[in-house]
């Protein structure tokens, strides 16, 4: 086995954390500030890359910072080494609400892609990079754009999602989603984009233009509650931010609202 083998405990339903648990000098990776709590004889270190090469040259490093530039995540990942000679324990959480999806890579054939913010934490060995999608139509359309992340290992990665969480078995199968609600898929299962459907239904439907299709053999992740769209809503719902407020059910919700100085 390449990554260090660890065992997790998830805790929560909307709002989860995980916590991981080290054996002496076994390591996790995760994105910066994903940490919330941690035992005492854990050290934790900045590096550029995730540590699935060591050997990698400086030049190679400095690449793996270019390409986490470009998907908007931080330029270092944190590794969270357990330092004593016990068990230490260590958790992450995500920044908003939504589910944690355990992925024992080494059952789903050592590769998932996923949306390009859904990677939380990882056993040490696992290699977290970037995929461009090759395909026009799904890179300037499609939800995830051009650039998703690519996990591969053989040992336990954690990726956070919104809302809900669905996980569909496709037997070369073909299925029809939303843009923003995939989360994750396996190697076997390719991702394009196609129109939603007719003018009419595009433009009063509200869908969206297009729709993506997984096709093939594998697994599929789905959320119910993708962040873009929960962050529409309350934009949309939020009078500081320009938008309309309905008052919570209150007929005298804006008065109340203008008495408060909102």
């Amino acid at each position: 086995m390449r990554c260090h083998e660890i065992t997790y405990e998830i805790f929560g339903d909307d709002m989860q954390a995980v916590e991981v648990e080290l054996d002496p000098n076994e390591t996790v990776i995760a994105e910066a500030g994903a940490m919330n709590w941690m035992d005492d004889g854990i050290s934790f270190e900045a590096k550029m890359g995730d540590g699935s090469q060591p050997n990698k040259s400086m030049l190679g490093k400095l690449m793996d910072v270019g390409k986490r530039a470009l998907t908007g995540e931080s330029l270092f990942m944190t590794h969270f080494t357990n330092i004593s000679g016990i068990k230490r324990k260590v958790a992450f959480a995500a920044p908003y609400p939504g589910k944690i999806i355990p992925v024992n890579m080494a059952e789903i054939g050592e590769e998932i892609t996923c949306q390009k913010d859904a990677f939380l934490c990882a056993a040490l060995g696992t290699e977290v990079t970037i995929a461009f999608n090759k395909r026009l139509g799904a890179g300037f359309f499609g939800g995830e754009g051009f650039i998703l992340e690519k996990l591969r290992g053989d040992g336990m990665a954690f990726i956070h999602a919104g809302g809900t969480i669905v996980r569909k078995q496709l037997n070369n199968q073909l299925i029809k989603v939303d843009t923003g609600c995939i989360v994750a898929f396996t190697g076997n299962i390719q991702y394009d984009i196609q129109m939603a459907g007719n003018l009419k239904s595009v433009f009063f439907g509200g869908e969206g233009l297009f729709l993506a299709t997984l096709q093939g053999s594998g697994t599929v992740y789905l959320q119910s509650l993708p962040f873009s769209r929960l962050a529409d809503r309350v934009i949309q719902h939020a009078p500081s931010m320009g938008g309309s407020s309905k008052g919570e059910g209150s007929v005298l919700g804006g008065f109340g609202r203008m008495l408060g100085g909102a």
